[in-house]
């Protein structure tokens, strides 16, 4: 048999499949990819205005902050691979050299060195994730401002499903048609849409054992450091790690690579804390996490700008202890960060493996 008609056969063997993927993060995309990749027809859904997830960037009038993910490292080689397909947009970041900080904001006498090198897209988070959607956005395969409300049986076919859907507006609408659909969502999310059809009580049971927390973080610019004989403000490392009661991480997010000179920081509550005032207003949570990074830096001026964002799922405490969860019978499957852990490369691995166990 020659080779061209070897390829015709083995393409004509794969039957291509109407597959939903439900999250615009790390996981979604990954998966999303690798099954277009394979051959099937893929709609990626995403509730959020932008692709990402949790590895987000905000614009301001004075630059980008990274308010989820701060950055990330890579040792599993097939996400080693995936990186070399976009060379030169991930730069390393000094966060290896991270500090170490007691509850008043001195350093203590070790800091965190690391020989695993810190990477951060340019000139945001979320490049890296955008970039990897861009054939599934050119080719309209992504619906954003979609938030699915209910997975149910497509109404025509049994064998196939149908997603309820909200869009801006409250606008109401059903995607049907779909062989397959894979929830790429944070754990309590998935778990609630997979309790929307009584299909997946054993799914719902293993997800319940998954514990992850929330996290405030704040975003203060100042915009006056940028001044002759004054470069930065306060102290002269640019990340650390903090045992105050409310602050648990903080990032200079001018010293990351292609970010602008502005000096702005990225403040991260700590889970507890975070727990804690869940709840609370954001003027409430500003002047609070204000205060203590205050305390922490020994910064006093006043930022030109003050922002913050709740996660509700945030870092993984629990994790589910798989790479993924997949009913071939049903065909649904279950990715994320939370299934392993809670770093980036948790979530790549987790797509990827689920988007293989379909193909």
């Amino acid at each position: 048999m020659s080779t061209s008609k070897a390829k015709s056969k083995a393409t004509a063997a794969v039957k291509v499949k109407n597959i939903a993927v439900i999250g615009g993060g790390m996981a979604g995309v990954v998966c999303a990819r690798t099954l277009t990749q394979a051959g099937h027809k893929v709609t990626l859904f995403e509730k959020s205005r932008g692709i990402g997830g949790r590895m987000a960037t905000r614009t301001s009038a004075f630059g980008t902050f990274d308010h989820g993910a701060q950055y990330f490292t890579a040792r599993d080689p097939r996400f080693l691979k995936a990186l070399a397909t976009v060379p030169g947009l991930c730069k390393p970041w000094s966060a290896n050299n991270v500090r170490v900080l007691d509850e008043l904001g001195q350093v203590t006498s070790t800091a965190v060195h690391s020989a695993e090198s810190h990477w951060v897209p340019t000139p945001g988070m979320n490049a890296l994730v955008s970039r990897w959607a861009q054939p599934l956005t050119t080719q309209h395969q992504v619906e954003l401002e979609t938030r699915v409300m209910r997975l149910a049986p497509d109404a025509l076919n049994a064998d196939q499903w149908q997603l309820h859907t909200e869009g801006p507006a409250d606008a109401r609408h059903v995607f049907s048609g779909f062989d397959a659909v894979m929830l790429a969502m944070p754990a309590a999310q998935a778990r609630a849409l997979l309790a929307t059809t009584d299909k997946f009580d054993r799914f719902v049971k293993q997800i319940d054992k998954v514990q992850v927390a929330p996290c405030w973080t704040l975003m203060l610019a100042f915009p006056q450091a940028v001044q002759p004989g004054l470069s930065t403000l306060g102290p002269q490392w640019n990340a650390a790690r903090s045992t105050h009661h409310r602050v648990t991480w903080l990032a200079r997010e001018s010293s990351k690579p292609g970010r602008g000179g502005i000096e702005r920081w990225t403040v991260q509550a700590s889970a507890a804390w975070s727990q804690e005032h869940l709840q609370d207003d954001e003027p409430r949570v500003q002047a609070k996490l204000l205060k203590a990074f205050s305390e922490v830096t020994g910064i006093r001026a006043e930022p030109a700008h003050v922002e913050t964002q709740r996660w509700l799922y945030a870092k993984t405490l629990q994790p589910l202890g798989k790479s993924h969860l997949w009913d071939a019978k049903a065909n649904v499957g279950v990715c994320g960060d939370w299934c392993l852990g809670h770093r980036v490369e948790d979530a790549f691995v987790s797509g990827l493996e689920l988007a293989l166990a379909v193909v």
